[in-house]
């Protein structure tokens, strides 16, 4: 399913995070207005397209971050690593 099919909440997330960067669900909740819920949906939705990208939060293990996918840059692997 092409963005342009996606549900008006999935268009807003999307957007916060192309803007944005990274981000928790409780910044997108705040940034967009939108319930936790709803948001929560919109998530869900741009995951099974591949269009965004969960990350691990260091900072707190009980969050995850949300990235656009089309704004991912990988860092090059150390030969070191």
């Amino acid at each position: 399913m092409q963005p342009a099919t996606l549900p008006p909440s999935s268009k807003t997330v999307l957007q916060i995070l192309d803007a944005g960067g990274s981000m928790t669900h409780k910044d997108i909740v705040q940034q967009s207005r939108l319930a936790p819920r709803t948001v929560r949906y919109a998530l869900k939705k741009l995951k099974e397209r591949g269009l965004i990208i969960e990350k691990f939060n260091f900072r707190d293990a009980r969050q995850i971050i949300y990235q656009n996918r089309s704004s991912y840059v990988e860092k090059p692997q150390s030969a070191f690593a």
